[in-house]
């Protein structure tokens, strides 16, 4: 189950919206272990399309670099899905390489009639695609 705190929740929302027709993409890192997500850190989509999100090469080992200073790691990698629902696609999926991490989706397009999005959480690994629960809290305990 991913637990995250409403605050990050609106976060990646937000964002998700606001590059809309685009991709959003981002992570939330967390101290490394932990599977806490606390610090969220929105990046550019590389690639600039409505289908495909791409993080930038330097961006990321940049970021890396910093998560390794501050002893964290990557404990949700989001992007959205603009015209789909929030399930990976096989890009997705190839691309997902951090087996302890959430892959979170958020759907920017109304495709269930539940509202202007989804916000969904997976985990991915080798190749294997799992669902989870979401728990939004207003702080961690």
């Amino acid at each position: 189950m991913l637990t995250l705190t409403k605050a990050l929740f609106d976060q990646i929302v937000e964002h998700s919206r606001q590059d809309h027709p685009d991709e959003a993409c981002g992570v939330v890192a967390g101290p490394a272990g932990s599977g806490r997500p606390e610090r969220f850190i929105p990046m550019l989509n590389a690639a600039r399309s409505p289908t495909f999100y791409e993080f930038d090469s330097s961006d990321l080992l940049k970021l890396y670099r910093e998560m390794d200073d501050r002893d964290e790691e990557p404990v949700i990698i989001y992007h959205s899905h603009t015209a789909t629902e929030a399930y990976p696609s096989r890009t997705d999926i190839s691309y997902a390489n951090e087996p302890d991490a959430h892959y979170v989706l958020v759907s920017t397009a109304d495709t269930d009639d539940a509202g202007p999005f989804q916000f969904r959480s997976f985990r991915i690994v080798n190749g294997e695609v799992t669902e989870e629960e979401v728990e939004v809290v207003a702080a961690y305990s």
